[in-house]
C-alpha cells in the first residue's frame, strides 16, 4: 500500500513538473509574439546571457591574465584621441568609459566583453523584426547566444569585438533608410556609418555590402532616388573630417600597420589562409544552425520519424505555402549583404595576397541565423522555439558548472604556453614596488612589445603609459622625449620572438639605465604555468642620478 502511495505521489509530481513546463513553455512563445512583451522578453534573455557568461569566463580564465588587445583598449582609454596608431578611436574611447565606472579587474574586462555583444544582440533582434515575425526574431537572438562568438570566444574585447555593435548599427540603419527614405534616416545611416568606421576601418567591407545591396536590389530606383543615400554619404563625410585630419598629421600610420603587418607575397600561402578561414568561421556557425536544425525537425515521434525516413525528418520544416511573416523586401538585403561580406574579403585576400586572419570573421556572420531564418519556406512551430532556449540553458548551466574543473586541466595541458600563462601581472606588481622604492614617485612610462607593454599598463596600479620601440605607428599616448623626462622601464621578453630588436632598442635609448633580469612563473592551485624570464632596464627621470 505503501509503495503504492509513492509511485502515485511520484507520478503526480512529474505531472505538475510537465504542467508548469507546458505553461512555461507556452508563456515564453506568447511573450516572443506580442508587441509589447516582446522587448523585455529580448533584454531579460540578454542580460541572463551576459550574466551567465561573465561568470563562465571569470572561472575559465581565472587561471590566466587579461589578454593584451584587452590591455591595450584600456591603454588606449587613458587618453581620448582621435586615433591610436593602429586603429580609430572608438574602442578605446569605450574602454575609457567603461573603466571610469568599473574597477580595473580581470573581472570587469569580461563583464566588458559580455556587455558588448550583449549590446549586439538587441541591435541584432531590432534588425530582424523589420524582416521577420516577433517569435522568429526572437529564435535569431537565441541562435546568436549559442554562436561562440557571442559567448566563449568573445571574451576579449578589442575592436573586432565592438563590431559586433557598431555593424547591426549601420545594418539596421540601412533597412530604415531603405524603407523610409527620408533625410531623417539618411543622416542617421550616415552617422551610423561613421561611428563604425571610427571602430575599424575593416568595417568597410560591410559599408561596400551594403552599397552593392542598395544597388542590386530589385527596389534600388526606389531607394537612390530618394535624399537618403545621398544624405547618409554627405554624413558619413562630414562626420569623419577630424578623424581625416588626424590621419593626415600622423602620416596615415594605421595604413602603414596594415601594410607592413598584413602583406604577404606568397599566395600559396594566401590560399591557405583563405580554407583555413573559411573553415574556422563555418566550425563557428554550425553550432547554432544545427542546434536550429534539430530543433525545428524534431517532433515527438522524432527518433521513430528518422528510422522510418531520414529524408522526412529533413524535409518536414519546410512548406511551398505562402508566408506572411517575412517581409520579402528587407530579406533581400539581409541575403545580399550576408552574401557580398561572406564571399568579398576572401576574393580580395586572394587577389591582393593579404594576411586573413580568422578574427576577421568576427563581424562578418551576426547576420547568418537572420538570413537563415528569413527564409520564406522555413515554418517555425512553436516548440522549436522552447528547445532552442532550453539548449542555449542547457550549454549555459553545463559550462559554469563545469568551469572550475577545466581550469587546471588546460592549464595543466598548455604548463610551457607562455602566452596564455605567462604572469604579467605579477611582473607589473614588482616593477611598480621597485619604481617606488627607488625613485618615490609614480611609474609614469613602460616601453616594451605591445604583448608586454600593455599589460603593465593594466596591471600596474600606476598605469603607465606604453611606448611600444621600433613601431612607426605610435599609439601617441607617450613618446620617447616624455619617456626621458619621466624616466622608463623597458621590457624585453626572453626568448621572444622580437628579443634582438627590442634589446637594440634598449641598448640604444637606455644606456645609462640599470639592467636586471626577472623572472615570473604563475601558480594555481598547485599547478604552477610557464616560467617567463624578463629583461629589464630601469631609466631614472631626467636630472635624478640612477641608484647604486
Amino acid at each position: 500500500m505503501a509503495m503504492t502511495e509513492a509511485v502515485s505521489l511520484a507520478a503526480a509530481a512529474r505531472s505538475r513538473i510537465r504542467s508548469i513546463g507546458r505553461r512555461g513553455a507556452a508563456r515564453l512563445v506568447a511573450w516572443a509574439g506580442d508587441e509589447k512583451l516582446s522587448p523585455w522578453l529580448v533584454a531579460g534573455f540578454v542580460i541572463l546571457h551576459v550574466v551567465f557568461w561573465t561568470l563562465i569566463l571569470m572561472r575559465l580564465r581565472v587561471a590566466q591574465d587579461v589578454h593584451f588587445d584587452v590591455a591595450e583598449a584600456f591603454a588606449w582609454g587613458q587618453k581620448f584621441l582621435l586615433g591610436y596608431g593602429k586603429h580609430p578611436p572608438l574602442s578605446g574611447w569605450v574602454a575609457g568609459l567603461w573603466f571610469m565606472l568599473f574597477p580595473v579587474t580581470d573581472w570587469s574586462t569580461y563583464a566588458l566583453a559580455m556587455v558588448t555583444v550583449g549590446a549586439g544582440m538587441m541591435i541584432c533582434w531590432a534588425i530582424a523584426v523589420r524582416v521577420v515575425d516577433r517569435r522568429r526574431a526572437f529564435l535569431v537572438v537565441v541562435m546568436l547566444a549559442i554562436y561562440p562568438i557571442f559567448n566563449l570566444k568573445g571574451f576579449k574585447y578589442n575592436p573586432d569585438l565592438l563590431q559586433l555593435v557598431t555593424l547591426p548599427l549601420v545594418v539596421l540603419a540601412y533597412l530604415d533608410a531603405f524603407e523610409k527614405r527620408t533625410i531623417r534616416s539618411g543622416v542617421w545611416l550616415g552617422l551610423a556609418g561613421a561611428l563604425a568606421l571610427m571602430t575599424k576601418y575593416w568595417v568597410l567591407t560591410m559599408i561596400g555590402a551594403i552599397g552593392l545591396a542598395a544597388l542590386i536590389h530589385p527596389a534600388r530606383m526606389l531607394f537612390l532616388r530618394s535624399p537618403a543615400p545621398w544624405v547618409a554619404i554627405a554624413t558619413l563625410v562630414v562626420a569623419m573630417v577630424p578623424h581625416f585630419i588626424w590621419l593626415k598629421q600622423v602620416d596615415f600610420a594605421p595604413f602603414t600597420y596594415a601594410s607592413d603587418t598584413y602583406s604577404i607575397s606568397n599566395h600559396i600561402q594566401s590560399l591557405e589562409l583563405v580554407l583555413g578561414y573559411i573553415g574556422h568561421n563555418i566550425a563557428l556557425l554550425a553550432l547554432p544552425l544545427v542546434v536550429a536544425a534539430v530543433a525545428l525537425a524534431w517532433s515527438p515521434h522524432g527518433w521513430m520519424l528518422l528510422q522510418r525516413d531520414p529524408r522526412a525528418f529533413v524535409t518536414q520544416p519546410w512548406s511551398r505555402d505562402a508566408n506572411s511573416d517575412v517581409r520579402m523586401n528587407q530579406a533581400r538585403n539581409i541575403w545580399i549583404v550576408q552574401g557580398i561580406v561572406a564571399v568579398g574579403p576572401l576574393i580580395g585576400a586572394l587577389v591582393f595576397s593579404i594576411y586573413v586572419k580568422t578574427d576577421w570573421g568576427i563581424s562578418l556572420f551576426f547576420l547568418t541565423p537572420l538570413a537563415v531564418v528569413a527564409i520564406p519556406q522555413l515554418r517555425l512551430r512553436r516548440a522549436a522555439l522552447v528547445r532552442v532556449v532550453a539548449t542555449w540553458l542547457v550549454i549555459s548551466l553545463l559550462v559554469l558548472v563545469a568551469a572550475p574543473q577545466i581550469v587546471p586541466i588546460t592549464m595543466l595541458h598548455n604548463a610551457t604556453g607562455q602566452f596564455t600563462y605567462g604572469s604579467h601581472s605579477q611582473l607589473a606588481r614588482e616593477l611598480t614596488e621597485l619604481w617606488h622604492r627607488r625613485f618615490h614617485s609614480r611609474w609614469k612610462v613602460v616601453a616594451g612589445a605591445t604583448d608586454v607593454g600593455e599589460p603593465m599598463t593594466f596591471y600596474s596600479p600606476d598605469h603607465p603609459m606604453p611606448l611600444t620601440p621600433n613601431e612607426s605607428w605610435s599609439s601617441g599616448l607617450t613618446s620617447l622625449d616624455e619617456a626621458n623626462r619621466y624616466g622608463f622601464i623597458g621590457i624585453c621578453e626572453v626568448g621572444a620572438w622580437n628579443q634582438q630588436a627590442c634589446e637594440a632598442w634598449m641598448k640604444r635609448n637606455a644606456a645609462g639605465g640599470e639592467e636586471m633580469v626577472i623572472t615570473t612563473r604563475r601558480l594555481f592551485r598547485g599547478s604552477a604555468g610557464a616560467a617567463t624570464t624578463w629583461n629589464v632596464f630601469i631609466v631614472p627621470p631626467a636630472n635624478r642620478e640612477a641608484p647604486e
